[in-house]
């Protein structure tokens, strides 16, 4: 099967998208707790988010670096994450995508969400040869993801560990039978242009 290049995949509904996150127990608790992020989780700090799970174990090292012990699933709606990408900015230049570097750090600095596309992860977290979506929040758009985005938030802890037991054991396809189901993302031509995005639908 080919992959286009810079392609957003990830688990979705008709409603919402999954993205995820790590962080240390002292957020992730208070986060499960209260179904959105909270103290001491700051949103004055720029906070990324992956609709790529394997991407964020290769990020987290499944869950085995310090202040990643955590995996959490975050459903959040998919206006909200168009919303993000409409108004993002690539985190570096690109001379196809901008006049010169001085607009481009103009763009940057103004806009509240900035994206950057990295090599997808093989269940062994090896690089593949097509990108994966990271999405930088700040400002205006932390606020809106925290207060009015996010659905629902799932701790993934349990099966990473899992997931990460089985690969240690050789088990690969049982591993791989655990990983979420993700899609190619139906995204709008108007917001996968934004994104340089490969092959964006109208859906």
């Amino acid at each position: 099967m080919t992959v286009s290049a810079r392609q957003i995949r990830a688990r979705y509904s008709a409603d919402t998208i999954t993205v995820y996150q790590a962080y240390p127990p002292e957020i992730a608790g208070p986060a499960l707790a209260a179904g959105r992020l909270v103290g001491p989780f700051k949103r004055e700090r720029m906070t990324w988010i992956k609709p790529s799970f394997l991407w964020m174990m290769y990020r987290c090292g499944w869950a085995e670096k310090p202040g990643q012990e955590r995996v959490l699933a975050v459903e959040i709606s998919r206006a909200g994450f168009e919303w993000a990408l409409a108004r993002a900015c690539l985190s570096h230049f690109d001379p196809a995508e901008h006049a010169d570097r001085d607009a481009w750090s103009r763009q940057l600095k103004a806009s509240p969400v900035r994206v950057q596309w990295d090599p997808e992860r093989s269940l062994r977290l090896g690089a593949l040869p097509y990108r994966s979506l990271q999405v930088g929040l700040s400002g205006e758009a932390v606020h809106r993801y925290v207060d009015e985005w996010t659905v629902a938030i799932t701790d993934l802890t349990p099966v990473v560990r899992e997931i990460r037991s089985l690969l240690r054991d050789g088990a690969e396809r049982a591993a791989a039978e655990l990983l979420p189901d993700e899609r190619p993302y139906p995204l709008p031509a108007r917001v996968g242009a934004v994104i340089d995005a490969d092959g964006a639908t109208t859906g």
